[in-house]
């Protein structure tokens, strides 16, 4: 057990550190492209064009307009790769007046009780369990977002999410970030269309590694120390359209895309080159009255290498999908989704819970 521990504590600690010392990597801040909310995730986050309310802070903060009553909150919990890795997300949502709102997001993705086997054999070589030490290593993200209505243009709004970053790897590791996103939604007749730039100014990591507890480590592997350093997460923007149909007076369809565009090199994603890559994510939810929602979509489309005489190459996706309930003042998702790869991980459960106090008139 300890050495499957020992093992998960190389694959956190080196692509951090790694990560640390190349200004612009592909992935940097990734932790933060997972998603929040069932509803979302259920929809594969196809979510830039249309999102309303507490959520907003993250997807699209020019959503955070759409409030459906004076204080709103959020919270999520999900676990990853059987349970290691856990997720958690909290958000609050008030209208300043008729016209602007306010929004704090709370962030965190990390793994517990990561053992430390530095000191597993004491000074005369006897193999000492009680010498063993635990840490964690976690991302944190905390958001304040503002929105705004345009008057000046009819359906047009606008919002920007000022976000600080901090991420921990026990003692060994720490950053401290900063960052900008800014978004833009407009409606008109069902039709939304909606902008979001991530990162829009950069957003900066700087690392402190504390190589005093490293350097017997890297020494006796050959590696090289790891040296503090900034890490730089490049912009990158994502362009949603959604359009609501109503049946009869009972049933809603609400279909959305949205065209996640990267700016960092050739990714693994439908559309690619060097450096723009551009990842489509597709989402439809089904509603009853307002009470009930059902929801599916489709996103990570990758290209594969089949382990074939021809090794041939084929085109995948994940499935995603999921279901809202609302009770009140309450509502409850929940989204069946995967942040792995859909081949072989486990899919994964996910439920997030919204409050509304001093409920609008629908």
């Amino acid at each position: 057990m300890y050495l499957r521990y020992s093992l998960l504590c190389l694959l956190v600690l080196l692509p951090l550190f790694a990560v640390a010392q190349d200004l612009t990597p592909k992935y940097s801040n990734e932790f933060l492209s997972i998603g929040v909310g069932a509803r979302a995730l259920g929809m594969s986050g196809a979510q830039t064009a249309h999102v309303a309310g507490v959520n907003a802070g993250y997807w699209n903060p020019a959503g955070l307009l759409k409030v459906e009553a004076d204080h709103s909150i959020a919270l999520m919990h999900a676990e990853y790769f059987a349970g290691i890795a856990k997720y958690d997300y909290a958000a609050y949502n008030t209208a300043i007046d008729s016209s602007s709102s306010l929004g704090i997001s709370l962030i965190r993705f990390g793994i517990d009780n990561i053992p430390d086997t530095r000191f597993l054999y004491d000074a005369n070589g006897t193999l000492n369990y009680d010498n063993i030490r635990f840490f964690s290593a976690a991302d944190y993200a905390l958001l304040l977002s503002y929105a705004r209505e345009i008057k000046q243009i009819p359906g047009l709004q606008a919002g920007a999410s000022a976000k600080i970053v901090h991420r921990n790897v026990g003692k060994f590791a720490n950053a401290w970030g900063f960052g900008l996103d800014a978004g833009l939604q407009w409606q008109r007749k069902g039709w939304q269309l909606g902008l979001m730039l991530r990162d829009i100014t950069t957003t900066f990591n700087a690392w402190s590694i504390n190589t005093e507890l490293l350097e017997d480590v890297y020494a006796q592997t050959g590696n090289e120390v790891p040296e503090s350093s900034l890490e730089i997460t490049l912009p990158k923007a994502i362009l949603g359209i959604a359009h609501t149909f109503s049946i009869k007076e009972s049933f809603s369809i609400l279909a959305a895309a949205d065209l996640v565009t990267t700016f960092d090199g050739t990714r693994n994603v439908l559309l690619k080159a060097d450096p723009v890559s551009v990842d489509p994510h597709l989402g439809l939810e089904l509603g009853y009255k307002r009470v009930v929602w059902l929801r599916g979509g489709l996103g990570q489309f990758q290209q594969v290498t089949e382990l074939n005489a021809e090794r041939s190459k084929i085109t995948t996706m994940q499935p995603t999908a999921g279901i809202g309930v609302r009770l009140g003042n309450f509502k409850i998702d929940y989204a069946l989704t995967d942040v792995g790869d859909a081949s072989d991980a486990p899919y994964s459960h996910v439920f997030s819970l919204t409050l509304n106090f001093n409920k609008k008139n629908d």
